[in-house]
């Protein structure tokens, strides 16, 4: 990419999509194009058509999906199918059609079996099933690697793909109802430390072990790649490092300040036993994460706190 390459961004509102823009930015290029969900409905292939027509984007970051946590999921399963299935089928088809010079797809962590070894290996994908509360999400994901290395062994589309681990930054999802564990960990603290309560509930045993990678760094990684990657097989991008959500629990009470006792509801589902990526392909290519997890949370709780005006339903 050149400074003044023409970047399409989708999903430039969301927790990665935001991140790359603000990274792209940041590293001084200047022709970045955005569209919000108002301006531009992804899942209409016909609309999505005439965009890349008019706008006829050099560079595709595809980092538009639906996304949420283990309830989101598990609850709207068709939407999270279908939805997904469109935003990336049309993204990636229309960036193909009118002649974009690459392509960034971003997979997800959840497209592995959900008993896969850990860490997780790029050749693990499809080798068992796949954890049931995020299947549709996952099922998604696959089919769109799948699409990339397609049109890549037909026509010869430069579509690269990228498996990014467990993210959390600024511009996250803090909706009790649809978010991932750590910010909805964040907000669950940072209001029982306002209300002054004795107690906060977490969801399961603790025991699940997860891996989380700031947006920033995911950025980095996929521009990175982005300039340096031509490879037909997907990568993973993370840290390489895990820990128990009973830890990061115990982390995010510790920088909020919250002084009450956190109670484990086992009732609520625990989701993959563990998700660690192995990151040595990444590594090889030169590229390491900089922010490390205490440095993470605590600069996403000083943005929870700075915007938590959006947040007050």
């Amino acid at each position: 990419m050149n400074y003044n390459s023409k970047i399409y961004v989708a999903g430039h509102r969301g927790l990665v999509g935001s991140a790359i823009a603000h990274r792209l930015q940041e590293q001084g290029f200047t022709n970045i194009i955005t569209r919000t969900s108002q301006e531009l409905d992804l899942r209409r292939q016909a609309d999505v058509e005439r965009f890349f027509e008019a706008e006829r984007p050099e560079y595709v970051f595809d980092a538009a999906a639906k996304v949420g946590g283990i309830h989101a999921n598990n609850t709207y399963r068709a939407d999270f199918l279908y939805e997904n299935l469109a935003i990336q089928n049309n993204v990636i088809h229309s960036a193909y059609r009118f002649g974009a010079k690459k392509l960034l797809f971003l997979g997800s962590s959840c497209i592995y079996p959900k008993l896969a070894p850990q860490p997780m290996h790029e050749d693990a994908l499809l080798t068992g099933p796949l954890e049931p509360t995020n299947e549709p999400y996952a099922i998604a994901k696959i089919a769109g690697i799948k699409l990339c290395e397609a049109l890549r062994d037909q026509y010869g589309f430069q579509a690269i793909s990228c498996m990014p681990t467990n993210l959390y930054g600024p511009n996250d999802n803090f909706d009790l109802q649809t978010s991932h564990v750590l910010p909805a960990l964040i907000r669950k603290f940072v209001e029982a430390k306002e209300s002054g309560a004795k107690e906060v509930i977490a969801w399961g045993t603790g025991s699940p072990l997860r891996e989380f990678l700031h947006s920033h760094d995911a950025a980095d990684a996929m521009i990175f790649l982005m300039q340096q990657y031509d490879g037909r097989e997907f990568l993973n991008i993370g840290t390489g490092e895990d820990l128990s959500i009973k830890a990061l629990t115990e982390l995010i009470a510790e920088i909020v300040g919250f002084q009450g006792t956190i109670t484990w509801d086992t009732s609520k589902p625990d989701g993959t036993p563990r998700k660690l990526m192995s990151v040595s392909k990444l590594h090889a290519l030169g590229w390491r994460h900089k922010i490390s997890l205490r440095e993470g949370i605590s600069g996403v709780v000083a943005w929870f706190y700075q915007n938590r005006h959006r947040y007050n339903n």
